[in-house]
């Protein structure tokens, strides 16, 4: 009766995944497969659900802050990451930085345009055929008063933010399509709390490039999973980086107007994004991680 009144509501794709065995029908996902072995009685493991051994990833923006964070844990969990952005010194760098901790290229690009996703693609493609795991991370901001606010600062913001997760994505699809074959591949969109709540500051473009950033985060989930690629993403609160140098450089009074009486550390943002690459995030799916330490609750929503 459950599935009678599931295939009333849900589409097609959704039920071939899901029950493909007891429909007979032939879409089936790597992650599907799975499920259906556990409930055939195959024993749970836990051992590896957080493990990204023998993945690739490329993190955008990998160079500084959050990026960086996100690239130390990929590599901590046995990924093999590749680090793009627009600096290609500091690129070069902090690749090398964390090349102890495991296989770290530095691909250094600006990924703001269609051209850019493309070189992108064409670089990664002379280490990879497959790509695992892609992070949206690369970002700007821009902060003026309403009369002022200049058409620059509104293009810069969107195209880097909004526009460019998107068409990286697609540039993307056909790699994270063939890694998908073997197990859910991984699509993480940075966005922000300020995309949630309104903060006190004039950042017009960069609140409505995150709010924008979110939703589209649902509308690419929805089509994606048809393809065995779950996106998600997460919005994170304030963490030291050079974007937020309230954070960085004024870090305990900031940490007043935190619940949880600190900033963000790299491992909060690692471990948020390993959830969600790993195979533990498989079943999460359009779903915007807020790591802020409880601000968006004291902040209220938009």
């Amino acid at each position: 009766m459950g599935i009678g009144i599931a295939m009333g509501i849900w589409p097609q794709w959704a039920l071939d995944a899901c029950v493909t065995s007891t429909v007979g029908g032939s879409r089936q996902t790597a992650s599907s497969v799975a499920y259906r072995q556990t409930l055939a009685g195959d024993p749970m493991n836990t051992q590896d659900l957080f493990s990204l051994q023998g993945r690739t990833a490329i993190v955008t923006g990998g160079s500084r802050g959050i990026g960086r964070m996100i690239a130390e844990g990929f590599l901590r969990q046995g990924a093999r990451v590749y680090i793009t952005a627009r600096k290609a010194a500091a690129c070069a760098q902090t690749a090398q930085e964390l090349s102890h901790l495991g296989h770290c290229v530095a691909l250094p690009l600006d990924v703001s345009t269609l051209e850019g996703a493309q070189a992108l693609l064409a670089a990664y493609s002379q280490h990879e055929k497959e790509l695992d795991i892609l992070v949206n991370n690369a970002g700007a901001a821009w902060g003026a008063p309403f009369d002022e606010f200049p058409e620059s600062g509104w293009d810069k913001v969107v195209d880097l933010n909004l526009k460019a997760p998107f068409f990286l994505t697609q540039t993307f699809a056909p790699l994270l399509r063939l890694a998908a074959k073997h197990h859910s591949a991984k699509v993480i969109n940075i966005a922000s709390i300020d995309g949630i709540s309104v903060n006190p500051w004039e950042t017009y473009s960069y609140a409505a490039s995150k709010a924008g950033l979110i939703h589209l985060t649902r509308r690419m989930a929805t089509r994606l999973i048809e393809d065995g690629i779950v996106v998600n993403a997460i919005a994170p609160g304030p963490f030291a980086s050079d974007m937020n140098k309230e954070a960085r450089d004024h870090a305990d009074a900031v940490a007043g107007r935190v619940p949880a009486k600190r900033v963000g550390g790299p491992e909060d943002m690692a471990a948020a994004a390993i959830y969600l690459a790993s195979r533990a995030g498989d079943y999460v799916l359009g779903h915007t991680l807020v790591v802020d330490g409880g601000v968006t609750h004291v902040r209220g929503d938009a």
